[in-house]
């Protein structure tokens, strides 16, 4: 209970109690009065007064309850169903998706981030961002815009260096509207940059946001209030301090404004303000502070919000559980390419081990070391395609033809001779170079499954030749050779020369 309702509640009870006492007194006047012509008649006036002195009281407290009791806001009225229930579908997707992120910190904070979307669309409340540079006096308006409201013109707030956020209502809007002030862009240094990348992101979760200038639209300032109408913020635009220009003057900037931004804002929505006017000097010498002119915007705000509110907040919930769930996607996507290469890497040194021990025939070290189809079968199951092992020789047969078919086999070939034939013996350099074509080729053929299963099992417009290419390319760049051979003589050579000088040994 308010202190203002307590005080009022300590005056009724002392009031009552005066009340009272004086009742007392009149009740026994009045029997003193009537008992000495008619005990009988005295108790029944007594009893009569007493009973509409009960339906008075009754009354009374009825009243007071209805007057003490806390007031009921009006429930919003519900979003639009098609776009919450959309919203709703997609947080169930980012909540499974983030169950499968190992990282701890990263599934966690995907999961805050959709609980904090779930309590938004549960409140639903309208969130306002005041955004512009630091210098637009996005403050002042703020300040005037709460006066404005609850008729305190008492500075709420000061100078912003990191965000605040205050809470009005305005006549005909049924939600509670959130006011966000944010620090100013354009601002020098590491400081001003980072403090207006968390406008930035302030701003692109907005319901409406409110861009704030104070001269003509500079190209700093376009840049970011275009980016944020590319991705759906509906936004006011707001001219501030227009006392310091003459009026024709402001007409001039009103005019080119609605002019340079006339694809993404409406005219109706550039408006001019002056939320903290410069004193004015009378003719006696005394400063007279104006009181703000925010009229307009106030206007402006609450036709919008009334008309557009509740599709303001759904699509707005939209877009963010949307971009939550290409987050969460990005983050597994990451996961599962890592757990891939792991598979790719180790497929690619068994089939190397095995073609070096026992050299076969190109074509069948092809099919049987360079495409493995076990290899397909395990990278399948880290992006959650169920494929048997036929369905894998399938797949290991067709990639295998397009390897020879491209001329990557060759180029292979040609590549790792060049770089393993001074580090190999004569004796050992066929079989060397048929173990480490082994291991590259299955690498190919891996990265080039790997994007077929981040493509839901296709190989895009180009086909699969247009993989197998994109993928030879990016292995065969000279620093990669070089680790590449240097890890083969690892793996590969060294084996090879033990198991020699042991035969020879023997």
């Amino acid at each position: 209970m308010s202190h203002s309702r307590l005080l009022q509640l300590i005056l009724a009870l002392l009031v009552g109690l005066g009340l009272l006492l004086w009742l007392v007194n009149v009740l026994i006047g009045i029997y003193s009065g009537l008992s000495a012509v008619s005990p009988g008649l005295a108790i029944a006036v007594i009893g009569v007064v007493l009973l509409l002195v009960l339906g008075l009281l009754a009354a009374l407290g009825y009243y007071g309850y209805l007057f003490l009791r806390p007031k009921r806001r009006p429930s919003p009225p519900p979003l639009p169903k098609e776009k919450s229930g959309v919203t709703t579908e997609t947080l169930k997707a980012v909540q499974q998706q983030a169950s499968q992120v190992q990282d701890e910190i990263s599934r966690q904070a995907l999961l805050e981030r959709s609980r904090q979307i779930e309590e938004y669309l549960a409140r639903g409340e309208i969130r306002v961002v005041v955004f512009g540079t630091g210098s637009a006096g996005k403050t002042s308006l703020i300040n005037a815009m709460v006066g404005y409201v609850t008729g305190d013109v008492g500075a709420a707030m000061g100078t912003t260096a990191v965000a605040q956020t205050v809470t009005l209502r305005l006549r005909g809007v049924d939600r509670e509207i959130w006011l966000t002030d944010t620090p100013g862009i354009l601002e020098a240094g590491v400081a001003g940059t980072g403090r207006e990348q968390a406008a930035r992101q302030l701003a692109a979760e907005a319901d409406l946001l409110l861009f704030v200038l104070d001269s003509d639209l500079r190209r700093s300032e376009f840049d970011p209030l275009r980016s944020l109408a590319d991705i759906g913020k509906r936004s006011i635009l707001v001219f501030n301090k227009t006392d310091r220009y003459p009026d024709d003057e402001v007409a001039a900037i009103v005019a080119h404004l609605r002019q340079r931004v006339r694809e993404f804002i409406a005219p109706v929505d550039v408006v001019t303000v002056a939320a903290n006017p410069q004193p004015v000097t009378l003719d006696s010498g005394d400063r007279l502070q104006p009181d703000p002119e925010i009229l307009p915007l106030m206007r402006r705000m609450a036709d919008v919000l009334r008309a557009e509110g509740e599709e303001l907040i759904a699509d707005n919930l939209l877009l963010k559980s949307h971009r939550l769930g290409e987050e969460a996607r990005h983050l597994l996507d990451q996961q599962r390419h890592r757990q891939a290469e792991q598979v790719v890497d180790r497929y690619q040194w068994i089939g190397a081990g095995v073609v070096s021990i026992t050299p076969l025939p190109m074509v069948d070290l092809l099919a049987a070391a360079a495409v493995n189809a076990q290899m397909v079968v395990e990278i399948g199951k880290i992006y959650e395609c169920d494929l048997n092992v036929e369905r894998g020789k399938e797949l290991a047969v067709s990639l295998a033809r397009t390897l020879v078919s491209l001329g990557v086999v060759s180029g292979a070939i040609e590549l790792l001779t060049l770089a393993l034939q001074t580090n190999v013996g004569t004796f050992l350099i066929g079989r060397a170079i048929q173990g480490a074509t082994a291991a590259y080729l299955t690498r190919i053929a891996g990265k080039s499954f790997i994007e077929y299963f981040r493509r839901d099992q296709t190989w895009g417009d180009g086909g699969i030749s247009q993989v197998v290419q994109e993928q030879f390319q990016l292995n065969r760049r000279d620093e990669f050779i070089k680790r590449f051979a240097q890890e083969a003589i690892a793996r590969v050579l060294d084996p090879l020369r033990a198991q020699n000088e042991g035969d020879e040994i023997e």
